[in-house]
């Protein structure tokens, strides 16, 4: 593991704690304490408070991607009951503005159970959304990795590439050989830095070996022709980026640096922000704050 602070990689270890999760949801008042703090991240615990953000973020000319909190399953009918959420949530997006998209994360799709069928039910959410919509698929450990990317391919193999998106983390020293076979496959990628502490084997030190990493895969992405957004609160970097690629799509997570997302869509770049709703909030809200030590 590539040397890091230490309260970062405590507060990693710390977001993926459900005993911590428990204690602090148990106590009312630390409750309310961490929702404080965790409500700038997500938009509320309903569909509708996510479909209120996302109609709100149109409105100034924002798209949005709506994700319904949930990870590491391991039970098979919980996967099933998820998938079966993110089937009405592919008919609700019709009612949103065409800016609006999905996202998920595999594992809570029942990745760790049975990827076929994580696969499978991938693709019947992609098959159900509206014409123009897309649902993204996040990033996991990279120990995952060849799962997911699995899935994402029997899902664009089945004719949904174009309601389809990939997660691409730069840190991952394979992220170049996966990149292409995304590209082959057409699948429209959302290339971001990266946020796991992974091994020093298999990724590049955060810092200047990430981000150059970053701007490669980011040329290769802009060479192919292929439909990419710039998914980085790193405003240098942005700016390196889209002032030697030309405009290009810029995603970030709702409630970091909203002052430089308004910044951007002023200037006509386009913008997309991730919108997480649901009860399981607060390992979501400890990762961000992870992220803040020397992301």
């Amino acid at each position: 593991m590539h040397a890091v602070s230490a309260d970062r990689a405590l507060l990693f270890r710390l977001a993926t704690s459900s005993q911590l999760e428990r204690i602090v949801t148990a106590v009312p008042a630390a409750q309310r304490r961490a929702w404080r703090a965790a409500s700038r991240y997500v938009a509320g615990t309903t569909f509708g408070d996510a479909a209120r953000t996302a109609r709100a973020l149109h409105e100034v000319g924002v798209g949005s991607s709506i994700d319904q909190f949930g990870e590491l399953v391991h039970d098979a009918s919980t996967a099933a009951a998820v998938a079966s959420d993110y089937l009405r949530l592919a008919a609700d997006v019709a009612a949103l503005p065409e800016t609006v998209w999905l996202s998920v994360d595999l594992t809570h799709l029942g990745l760790d159970i049975e990827p076929h069928r994580c696969a499978e039910y991938l693709t019947a959410i992609a098959a159900a959304l509206p014409v123009g919509r897309r649902i993204q698929v996040g990033a996991e450990d990279c120990s995952r990795t060849d799962a997911v990317l699995a899935c994402i391919l029997t899902t664009a193999g089945h004719g949904q590439r174009d309601r389809l998106g990939a997660t691409v983390q730069a840190n991952l020293r394979r992220s170049r050989t996966d990149l292409d076979r995304l590209i082959d496959a057409g699948v429209h990628v959302r290339l971001v830095k990266g946020a796991y502490v992974e091994a020093a084997d298999l990724s590049w030190p955060f810092g200047q070996a990430t981000d150059i990493a970053y701007v490669q895969l980011a040329h290769r992405l802009a060479d192919a022709g292929s439909q990419f957004a710039l998914a980085t609160h790193d405003g240098v970097l942005q700016e390196a980026l889209l002032a030697g690629l030309g405009p290009r799509s810029v995603e970030q997570l709702l409630g970091v640096q909203p002052a430089r997302l308004d910044a951007l869509t002023a200037r006509g770049i386009p913008t997309r922000v991730y919108i997480p709703f649901g009860d399981s909030w607060f390992r979501y809200w400890m990762r961000r704050v992870a992220e803040s030590r020397g992301a």
